[in-house]
């Protein structure tokens, strides 16, 4: 097995969550984190999916990260040294010192700095790290909302496009200030036209990429490979319809047109009645024809683990590197046969896959192909 060209080899933590200050130093191996429950094994996790665009897999607000009985305002910090197919990358982020809470506004911001640089925000991220993450929260993803599917979706977008998380940013922002001017009653039709021209415009290039990478996860995940299941992939919503249907600038017309004629319903509601914030995933077990949210609970993790690994196929053969992969206690509930050939994806990725788990011996068909560490009270030990 080859070196991995995406892999954190120094990671530090500074008043984050449990830790007052922790660091790693992995290598390109798999990472193997062990220890009792409670221990903060997630909350390394939780600290290398914010070296990505967002709020971190488990969605967290920033003061919501900050080690409590920590200095008031003193922020919370994630450092990082990585090796990348462009080659050695520095990336620190966190809470801006000085913030006070979620009453403090701009001030309670995420800054980001590469290479010792301050960033202009934190989409800069997605050129230079992609990651996907399965945590046990996630186990009922085919069966809840569809905004956990969106999110799920749009991590694997940012790892083929990483303009994508700058333009579904834009989006969101337009969305939320149109939102504000409807329920204040703030009619201005000059100020509305040209937040919905933004969302029509940066809408529609949110829903092209997502298409365009669903299409080629469909292609990818299409057949079992081992003991895990194809699946048939899918974005589902109006404004996909409309691109079927016709050219992109035809689709964003409708959305723009759409946009203006719900302004009155919109106000009463709240956000946008159409839009790719209303877009859905679809996914289904290809070999049995049933949609995922009808497969038993072992069969859906199955199919996750599938979406991810797929992707992370795509990912090495088009940018050289396959994704960090962050997997909270995934693989002790897979049986041993699914277990070992998870294993044997990843290593012949040449991935850097995070894993958690109590019990070591979930990991011994690893053996010495993964770096491994023993975390307890919040106090790391190379293992």
């Amino acid at each position: 097995m080859g070196p991995a060209a995406l892999a954190v080899t120094r990671l530090t933590l500074t008043r984050f969550r449990g830790y007052d200050g922790a660091r790693l130093e992995p290598d390109h191996r798999p990472v193997v984190l062990t220890g009792p429950n409670g221990a903060g094994k997630t909350n390394l996790l939780e600290a290398v999916s914010f070296l990505a665009p967002g709020r971190g897999l488990r969605g967290a607000k920033l003061a919501e990260v900050e080690r409590i009985g920590s200095p008031t305002g003193a922020g919370w910090a994630v450092a990082a040294v990585l090796d990348t197919p462009m080659g050695p990358v520095e990336i620190g982020t966190g809470r801006e010192a000085g913030a006070h809470g979620s009453g403090s506004g701009d001030r309670d911001r995420r800054v980001v700095r590469i290479d010792g640089h301050p960033a202009k925000g934190q989409t800069v991220l997605a050129e230079h790290v992609a990651v996907v993450w399965l945590t046990p929260q996630m186990d009922r993803l085919f069966l809840e909302g569809s905004s956990g599917r969106r999110r799920f979706l749009d991590r694997l977008v940012f790892g083929f496009d990483p303009a994508h998380a700058g333009r579904l940013s834009r989006y969101e922002h337009a969305l939320r200030e149109r939102a504000r001017l409807l329920r204040d009653g703030r009619v201005d039709d000059g100020w509305l036209t040209g937040l919905e021209d933004q969302m029509a415009t940066t809408g529609m290039a949110v829903a092209a990429a997502r298409r365009d990478v669903v299409q080629r996860l469909r292609a990818a995940c299409g057949r079992a490979v081992g003991p895990f299941p194809g699946a048939d992939l899918a974005v589902q919503g109006t404004v996909e319809r409309w691109l079927d249907e016709g050219p992109a600038l035809a689709a964003e017309d409708a959305l723009r047109q759409s946009l203006r004629d719900s302004r009155r319903l919109d106000s009463d509601t709240g956000g946008a009645a159409v839009g790719p914030h209303k877009s859905d995933l679809s996914v289904r077990h290809a070999q049995k024809d049933m949609p995922a949210a009808l497969c038993s609970t072992g069969e859906q993790k199955a199919l996750l683990i599938a979406i991810m690994l797929a992707n992370a196929r795509l990912l090495a053969a088009e940018r050289g590197a396959a994704p960090l992969l962050l997997l909270d206690e995934v693989a002790a509930h897979l049986d041993p046969h699914r277990r070992e050939a998870l294993f044997d994806e990843i290593l012949a990725l040449g991935a850097q896959a995070w894993m958690t788990g109590t019990d070591d011996n979930v990991f011994a068909p690893l053996g010495s192909a993964a770096k491994r560490f023993h975390i307890e009270d919040a106090t790391v030990t190379p293992a």
